[in-house]
Protein backbone atom coordinates (compact mmCIF):
# COMPACT_ATOMS: atom_id res chain seq x y z
CA UNK A 1 0.00 0.00 0.00
CA UNK A 2 1.40 3.38 -0.99
CA UNK A 3 1.80 5.89 1.83
CA UNK A 4 0.64 9.48 1.55
CA UNK A 5 3.18 11.99 0.26
CA UNK A 6 4.74 14.38 2.74
CA UNK A 7 2.54 17.38 3.55
CA UNK A 8 3.51 20.59 1.81
CA UNK A 9 2.80 22.56 4.98
CA UNK A 10 3.64 21.80 8.60
CA UNK A 11 1.67 24.57 10.30
CA UNK A 12 -1.51 25.95 8.78
CA UNK A 13 -4.16 28.53 9.62
CA UNK A 14 -7.68 27.57 8.57
CA UNK A 15 -10.23 30.35 8.21
CA UNK A 16 -13.84 29.16 8.34
CA UNK A 17 -16.77 31.47 7.79
CA UNK A 18 -19.66 31.24 10.17
CA UNK A 19 -21.88 30.58 7.16
CA UNK A 20 -19.85 27.42 6.44
CA UNK A 21 -21.31 25.93 9.64
CA UNK A 22 -24.93 26.57 8.61
CA UNK A 23 -25.16 23.97 5.90
CA UNK A 24 -28.48 24.44 4.10
CA UNK A 25 -30.01 26.25 7.08
CA UNK A 26 -30.65 29.98 7.07
CA UNK A 27 -29.32 30.46 10.59
CA UNK A 28 -27.32 28.74 13.32
CA UNK A 29 -25.17 25.61 13.37
CA UNK A 30 -25.75 22.38 11.47
CA UNK A 31 -24.15 19.66 13.66
CA UNK A 32 -23.58 17.37 10.67
CA UNK A 33 -21.69 20.09 8.78
CA UNK A 34 -19.54 20.84 11.83
CA UNK A 35 -18.83 17.13 12.19
CA UNK A 36 -17.78 16.90 8.52
CA UNK A 37 -15.41 19.84 8.90
CA UNK A 38 -14.00 18.36 12.12
CA UNK A 39 -13.37 15.08 10.28
CA UNK A 40 -11.47 16.97 7.55
CA UNK A 41 -9.31 18.67 10.21
CA UNK A 42 -8.75 15.37 12.05
CA UNK A 43 -7.37 13.73 8.90
CA UNK A 44 -4.92 16.62 8.40
CA UNK A 45 -3.87 16.58 12.06
CA UNK A 46 -3.25 12.84 11.73
CA UNK A 47 -0.65 13.64 9.04
CA UNK A 48 1.36 15.48 11.68
CA UNK A 49 0.29 18.94 10.45
CA UNK A 50 -0.19 21.60 13.14
CA UNK A 51 -3.62 23.15 12.65
CA UNK A 52 -4.97 26.45 13.96
CA UNK A 53 -8.39 27.80 13.02
CA UNK A 54 -10.37 31.02 13.10
CA UNK A 55 -14.16 30.83 12.80
CA UNK A 56 -16.44 33.69 11.79
CA UNK A 57 -19.82 34.42 13.33
CA UNK A 58 -22.01 35.29 10.36
CA UNK A 59 -24.30 32.30 10.91
CA UNK A 60 -25.40 33.92 14.19
CA UNK A 61 -24.80 37.66 13.84
CA UNK A 62 -22.56 40.02 11.89
CA UNK A 63 -21.50 43.33 13.40
CA UNK A 64 -22.18 45.15 10.13
CA UNK A 65 -25.65 43.60 9.83
CA UNK A 66 -26.45 44.48 13.44
CA UNK A 67 -25.41 48.07 12.74
CA UNK A 68 -27.68 48.23 9.69
CA UNK A 69 -30.55 47.17 11.95
CA UNK A 70 -29.97 50.09 14.29
CA UNK A 71 -27.44 48.73 16.78
CA UNK A 72 -24.37 50.84 17.50
CA UNK A 73 -21.50 49.66 15.26
CA UNK A 74 -19.06 48.96 18.09
CA UNK A 75 -21.70 47.09 20.09
CA UNK A 76 -22.65 45.11 16.98
CA UNK A 77 -19.04 44.15 16.38
CA UNK A 78 -18.69 42.88 19.94
CA UNK A 79 -21.87 40.87 19.48
CA UNK A 80 -20.32 39.35 16.37
CA UNK A 81 -17.16 38.49 18.32
CA UNK A 82 -19.23 36.63 20.90
CA UNK A 83 -20.93 34.71 18.09
CA UNK A 84 -17.52 33.44 16.96
CA UNK A 85 -16.94 32.02 20.43
CA UNK A 86 -20.11 29.92 20.13
CA UNK A 87 -18.89 28.57 16.79
CA UNK A 88 -15.38 27.92 18.13
CA UNK A 89 -16.81 25.88 21.00
CA UNK A 90 -18.96 23.88 18.58
CA UNK A 91 -15.94 23.08 16.39
CA UNK A 92 -13.80 22.25 19.42
CA UNK A 93 -16.47 19.88 20.75
CA UNK A 94 -16.75 18.10 17.39
CA UNK A 95 -12.97 17.65 17.25
CA UNK A 96 -12.78 16.36 20.81
CA UNK A 97 -15.45 13.76 19.97
CA UNK A 98 -13.02 12.52 17.30
CA UNK A 99 -10.31 12.34 19.99
CA UNK A 100 -8.45 15.31 18.53
CA UNK A 101 -7.14 17.44 21.43
CA UNK A 102 -8.10 21.10 21.08
CA UNK A 103 -7.79 24.42 22.83
CA UNK A 104 -10.03 27.46 22.31
CA UNK A 105 -8.34 30.83 22.82
CA UNK A 106 -10.32 34.06 22.82
CA UNK A 107 -9.29 37.65 22.24
CA UNK A 108 -11.93 38.66 24.82
CA UNK A 109 -11.24 37.02 28.16
CA UNK A 110 -13.86 34.56 29.37
CA UNK A 111 -12.00 32.09 31.57
CA UNK A 112 -14.99 29.83 32.22
CA UNK A 113 -15.16 28.74 28.57
CA UNK A 114 -11.75 29.31 26.97
CA UNK A 115 -8.17 30.40 27.45
CA UNK A 116 -7.19 34.00 26.77
CA UNK A 117 -5.09 34.41 23.63
CA UNK A 118 -1.42 34.11 24.52
CA UNK A 119 0.83 33.73 21.51
CA UNK A 120 3.53 31.55 23.06
CA UNK A 121 0.95 29.29 24.70
CA UNK A 122 -0.84 28.89 21.37
CA UNK A 123 2.40 27.88 19.66
CA UNK A 124 3.14 25.42 22.46
CA UNK A 125 -0.29 23.82 22.01
CA UNK A 126 0.40 23.44 18.29
CA UNK A 127 3.77 21.87 18.99
CA UNK A 128 1.95 19.36 21.22
CA UNK A 129 -0.36 18.43 18.32
CA UNK A 130 -3.39 20.25 19.70
CA UNK A 131 -5.72 22.07 17.30
CA UNK A 132 -6.02 25.67 18.44
CA UNK A 133 -9.26 27.50 17.64
CA UNK A 134 -9.00 31.29 17.91
CA UNK A 135 -12.23 33.12 18.72
CA UNK A 136 -13.52 36.66 19.27
CA UNK A 137 -11.67 38.04 16.25
CA UNK A 138 -8.90 40.44 17.17
CA UNK A 139 -10.81 41.62 20.24
CA UNK A 140 -11.30 45.00 18.57
CA UNK A 141 -14.28 46.44 16.68
CA UNK A 142 -13.98 47.39 12.97
CA UNK A 143 -11.80 44.34 12.19
CA UNK A 144 -13.16 41.29 10.38
CA UNK A 145 -12.44 37.68 11.24
CA UNK A 146 -10.46 37.56 7.97
CA UNK A 147 -8.14 40.14 9.50
CA UNK A 148 -8.06 38.11 12.71
CA UNK A 149 -7.06 35.00 10.75
CA UNK A 150 -4.29 36.89 8.94
CA UNK A 151 -3.07 38.40 12.22
CA UNK A 152 -3.00 35.06 14.05
CA UNK A 153 -1.38 33.37 11.03
CA UNK A 154 1.45 35.89 11.26
CA UNK A 155 1.71 35.57 15.04
CA UNK A 156 1.99 31.77 15.04
CA UNK A 157 4.17 31.78 11.90
CA UNK A 158 1.78 29.66 9.87
CA UNK A 159 3.06 28.61 6.45
CA UNK A 160 -0.27 29.20 4.72
CA UNK A 161 -3.65 30.80 5.39
CA UNK A 162 -6.35 28.51 4.05
CA UNK A 163 -9.70 30.22 3.56
CA UNK A 164 -12.51 27.68 3.37
CA UNK A 165 -15.50 29.00 1.43
CA UNK A 166 -18.65 27.81 -0.32
CA UNK A 167 -17.16 28.28 -3.81
CA UNK A 168 -14.19 26.65 -5.54
CA UNK A 169 -11.92 29.70 -5.49
CA UNK A 170 -11.54 33.21 -6.89
CA UNK A 171 -13.46 33.90 -10.10
CA UNK A 172 -13.39 36.70 -12.65
CA UNK A 173 -17.02 37.40 -11.63
CA UNK A 174 -19.61 35.98 -9.27
CA UNK A 175 -20.06 32.37 -10.49
CA UNK A 176 -23.54 32.23 -8.95
CA UNK A 177 -24.89 35.04 -11.13
CA UNK A 178 -22.49 34.87 -14.10
CA UNK A 179 -22.09 31.47 -15.81
CA UNK A 180 -19.20 32.89 -17.86
CA UNK A 181 -17.10 33.46 -14.71
CA UNK A 182 -13.69 31.77 -14.87
CA UNK A 183 -11.71 30.37 -11.94
CA UNK A 184 -8.33 32.06 -11.42
CA UNK A 185 -5.94 29.45 -10.00
CA UNK A 186 -3.07 31.86 -9.27
CA UNK A 187 -3.05 35.52 -8.25
CA UNK A 188 -0.67 37.93 -6.58
CA UNK A 189 -1.56 39.96 -3.51
CA UNK A 190 -1.30 43.11 -5.63
CA UNK A 191 -3.73 41.76 -8.22
CA UNK A 192 -6.32 41.07 -5.53
CA UNK A 193 -5.92 44.54 -4.03
CA UNK A 194 -5.81 46.45 -7.33
CA UNK A 195 -8.78 44.63 -8.85
CA UNK A 196 -10.82 44.93 -5.67
CA UNK A 197 -11.56 41.21 -5.65
CA UNK A 198 -13.76 40.33 -2.69
CA UNK A 199 -11.64 37.45 -1.46
CA UNK A 200 -10.67 38.85 1.93
CA UNK A 201 -10.60 42.41 3.18
CA UNK A 202 -7.61 44.58 2.24
CA UNK A 203 -6.19 44.56 5.78
CA UNK A 204 -6.02 40.74 5.76
CA UNK A 205 -4.39 40.64 2.31
CA UNK A 206 -1.84 43.28 3.35
CA UNK A 207 -0.96 41.41 6.55
CA UNK A 208 -0.24 38.24 4.59
CA UNK A 209 1.65 40.15 1.90
CA UNK A 210 3.96 41.69 4.49
CA UNK A 211 5.34 38.29 5.51
CA UNK A 212 4.59 36.46 2.25
CA UNK A 213 2.09 34.03 3.75
CA UNK A 214 0.23 32.45 0.80
CA UNK A 215 -3.57 32.40 0.90
CA UNK A 216 -5.32 29.30 -0.43
CA UNK A 217 -9.02 29.67 -1.31
CA UNK A 218 -11.08 26.48 -1.71
CA UNK A 219 -14.50 24.90 -1.25
CA UNK A 220 -14.68 23.27 2.19
CA UNK A 221 -17.77 21.26 1.23
CA UNK A 222 -15.81 19.03 -1.17
CA UNK A 223 -14.98 15.83 0.76
CA UNK A 224 -11.27 15.29 1.37
CA UNK A 225 -10.24 18.69 0.05
CA UNK A 226 -8.44 19.88 3.18
CA UNK A 227 -6.03 16.96 3.01
CA UNK A 228 -5.48 17.50 -0.71
CA UNK A 229 -4.63 21.17 -0.14
CA UNK A 230 -2.21 20.35 2.68
CA UNK A 231 -0.49 17.74 0.50
CA UNK A 232 0.12 20.44 -2.11
CA UNK A 233 -2.42 19.63 -4.81
CA UNK A 234 -3.44 22.48 -7.11
CA UNK A 235 -6.87 23.24 -5.71
CA UNK A 236 -8.98 26.38 -5.87
CA UNK A 237 -7.03 29.65 -6.00
CA UNK A 238 -3.62 30.45 -4.53
CA UNK A 239 -2.72 34.04 -3.73
CA UNK A 240 0.95 34.79 -3.21
CA UNK A 241 3.84 37.14 -3.92
CA UNK A 242 4.33 36.22 -7.56
CA UNK A 243 4.56 33.50 -10.16
CA UNK A 244 6.33 31.16 -7.74
CA UNK A 245 3.79 31.63 -4.93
Amino acid sequence: MMSDPEPRYRRVMLKLSGEALMGSQSFGIDPKVVQNIAEEIAVVADLGVEVAAVVGGGNIIRGVSAHEQGIDRVTGDYMGMLATVINALALSSALEQLEVPTRVQTAIEMHQVAEPFIRRRAIRHLEKSRVVVFAAGTGNPFFTTDSAAALRANEIQAEVLMKATKVDGVYTADPVTNPAAVLMPRLTYQEVLQRGLRVMDAAAISLCMENEIPIQIFNIHKPGILKRVVLGEEMGSLIGPGEDA
